[in-house]
């Protein structure tokens, strides 16, 4: 009784204080925020507020797809590209097949998914990052929403679909394909269709698994390579998706 009464004792304060500092944050949002440092010297109410607000608006913009597929990869694939054509082509037979589309927001492939789905009639969402640079906002969005805050923005790709899609990507793509493998592994989320499209690209990475990680250090169990389904075409990855997503 007493771990249980000190455990709802410690909920309780952290509850109030983060009242508090939700409170006080909603007045003292800075116009140019500076950006998080790794470890803060103090906690600051308006990043608090910020974050939560995120979270709270995050969750309820994707909680409203009862079926999605979320795209992932690089933000350079030009439209002229074949991974920008079959992107842009198998958003759009998920969309016509009922699948809201989400993406992260911006250009090359997240752009493509985009455009499949928005063309074909159907739902497209893009989960956008702010950047020094001011990474835009692709057009093919029914809603879209811009996030200051690369971890809130990686909960709501990761939670939002019943199927993730890995196109060929850079330093960002791979953190969030191996974000999701690493939660399906631990079973912190149920294991969910993992579809990496483009044998070219993948199977130099998926080799560096079994050989490298799996068989000379052990590192991974030889299930866990299983854990995800290498394609090479539209018709190849629609077909996985259809056979092994299961709706809400």
């Amino acid at each position: 009784m007493a771990t249980i009464k000190n455990s709802q004792e410690k909920h309780h304060e952290m509850a109030q204080k983060l009242s508090g500092a939700i409170e006080t944050g909603k007045r003292k949002v800075p116009v140019s925020p500076e950006p998080l440092v790794s470890k803060p010297n103090q906690l600051e109410s308006w990043r608090v507020f910020k974050i939560m607000s995120e979270f709270v608006e995050g969750f309820d913009m994707i909680g409203k797809y009862t079926m999605a597929a979320t795209f992932f990869g690089s933000a350079r694939t030009c439209p002229d590209d074949k991974s920008y054509q079959d992107a842009t082509l198998l958003a759009a037979k998920l969309a016509k097949s009922g699948f809201a589309v989400i993406t992260g927001g911006s250009l090359g492939i997240m752009e493509a998914a985009n455009k499949g789905a928005y063309d074909a009639g159907g739902v497209s969402v893009g989960l956008n990052i702010k950047l020094l640079d001011n990474q835009p906002t692709n057009k093919f969005t029914t809603e879209a929403m811009t996030f200051d805050h690369f971890f809130v923005r990686k909960v709501m790709l990761t939670f939002a679909s019943e199927v993730y899609i890995y196109f060929p990507g850079g330093y960002g793509t791979l953190d969030e394909f191996t974000e999701i493998l690493t939660l399906v592994q631990t079973k912190n989320i149920k294991q969910v269709p993992i579809v990496l499209y483009g044998k070219e690209y993948w199977a130099p990475i998926i080799a560096l698994f079994k050989e490298h990680l799996f068989e000379k250090f052990n590192a991974i169990s030889e299930t866990d390579l299983s854990l995800f389904q290498i394609v090479d075409s539209v018709e190849e990855a629609y077909d996985y998706i259809k056979k092994n997503v299961r709706a809400r």
